[in-house]
């Protein structure tokens, strides 16, 4: 782990309000968490590459993003970084009780996340889903979890049946907003669709989008 301590002082130093960069020193919560979704996106795709090279690039800049934010919650007295990695070797250890426990199986990551949520002030099963997520992705996980509730179709005759209904209430309006409404719902039924499909929408579109770039790039 010296690589780590490493990167540690590095940044700490990069901070430095006498000697530091001045660019780095600017940097707030807000304006590095789009660097932190675009480098988590960058280890995607190297992962779809099958690209090991890339992959430990990738990864290393997403680490930084990692040391970059806790850099700036040490300063403001928040945390550290040694409270976060902390708190995530108790989650892992509270989640896999028949490993780390007596307990002689678990009972699942989920129900064990949704008995957490149940101490949480929202203690909805929506609660935790962030905002931040891609829509689509945001879509399907709230779905997973309304779904988990009973609140649910029973097969996907239901949510095959919303999609030509949201279409022809989409064909029917003529004002924007109303437009943008219809087809955030036809969108949405779409996700449900794939949802009992067994099929994640996010990897469903992304590879429409990687057949549509061949053939374009074909013709």
């Amino acid at each position: 782990m010296a690589n780590l301590a490493r990167l540690v002082a590095i940044m700490r130093r990069l901070r430095d309000p006498v000697s530091g960069c001045e660019w780095d020193r600017q940097q707030s919560f807000a304006t590095i968490a789009p660097y932190t979704i675009e480098e988590a996106y960058e280890v995607a795709d190297a992962i779809a590459h099958d690209d090991m090279d890339s992959l430990a690039d990738e990864l290393g800049d997403l680490q930084l993003q990692i040391v970059f934010h806790a850099q700036i919650a040490e300063e403001a007295g928040h945390f550290a970084l040694d409270d976060l990695i902390g708190r995530i070797c108790d989650k892992l250890e509270r989640r896999h009780p028949h490993i780390f426990g007596n307990a002689s199986h678990s009972p699942g990551w989920e129900e064990l996340k949704a008995a957490e949520r149940k101490k949480s002030p929202d203690d909805s099963a929506l609660a935790g889903v962030a905002l931040a997520l891609p829509a689509l992705e945001r879509a399907a996980k709230l779905q997973r979890r309304a779904a988990r509730t009973g609140f649910d179709w029973p097969d996907q005759a239901g949510p095959r049946a919303k999609i030509d209904e949201e279409l022809a209430e989409l064909d029917a309006e003529s004002e924007h907003p109303r437009m943008l409404e219809e087809l955030g719902d036809l969108l949405f039924a779409v996700v449900n669709l794939a949802r009992h499909l067994n099929i994640e929408p996010e990897a469903a579109l992304r590879e429409a989008n990687r057949k549509f770039e061949a053939r374009f790039r074909a013709i």
